[in-house]
């Protein structure tokens, strides 16, 4: 699932108090998962404080946890299974304005396979596998303008239209702006279909501090 960014502003910011960030360094710099007391003991960190401030980083899932018994013996006078935290296989990525660079990397990516593999067009592919991420994008959301804003377009109401004040994809239009256009173009005609929106239509018309596409009535 696509990160938002209020997930990812949430994670960084678990970052900004300095002893937590003290101690994720700390963990993921170690080739094995450590318990509460590696922790306290490497830091010099209280080991209350520890367990919060690591509990703090699995809840917003910068850090996994796992059980293990590192006594080595089972059954009764086992003792309790020992926590033990890893980094965790969630990336974050943050960007002001929002940049959506990863996507578009997977989409690229995705209508070259499919071109390498059918010959067909890879800008038709790339146009078409946009429109069908979009639809799944938008499927199931409040309303148009919710998933253009959860996706970083940032749309605001302009004479009756709705005009996209972000691009998400910003050097990249700039650099290669017919190509991505396009995609972007798909990305949005697919949200407008899995919104189920009939009476908006998406088209490219690229104007000075916008975002290439524009919705308008039919």
């Amino acid at each position: 699932m696509q990160e938002t960014q209020a997930g990812a502003l949430a994670a960084v910011a678990a970052l900004d108090e300095p002893t937590r960030r003290r101690l994720y360094e700390y963990v993921v710099r170690r080739a094995e998962p450590v318990s509460r007391d590696d922790v306290a003991a490497a830091l010099g960190v209280p080991r209350a404080t520890v367990a919060f401030h690591l509990d703090r980083l699995v809840d917003e899932r910068l850090l996994a946890v796992g059980h293990e018994r590192r006594t080595g013996r089972n059954g009764p006078g086992a003792g309790r299974p020992a926590k033990l935290y890893r980094r965790s296989d969630r990336q974050v990525s943050v960007s002001l304005p929002e940049r959506q660079y990863e996507l578009a990397g997977r989409l690229l990516a995705a209508a070259v396979e499919e071109a390498d593999a059918t010959g067909g067009s890879p800008r038709e592919i790339l146009t078409r596998c946009a429109r069908e991420h979009g639809a799944e994008l938008a499927a199931g959301g409040r309303d148009l303008v919710a998933t253009l804003e959860d996706n970083g377009f940032e749309p605001r109401s302009q004479d009756g239209e709705v005009v996209l004040v972000n691009c998400p994809f910003h050097r990249l239009a700039q650099a290669h702006t017919r190509l991505v256009c396009e995609m972007n173009l798909g990305l949005v005609e697919g949200m407008l279909t899995g919104v189920g929106e009939k009476k908006l239509r998406a088209r490219l018309d690229p104007q000075p501090g916008f975002c290439c596409v524009r919705l308008g009535r039919d």
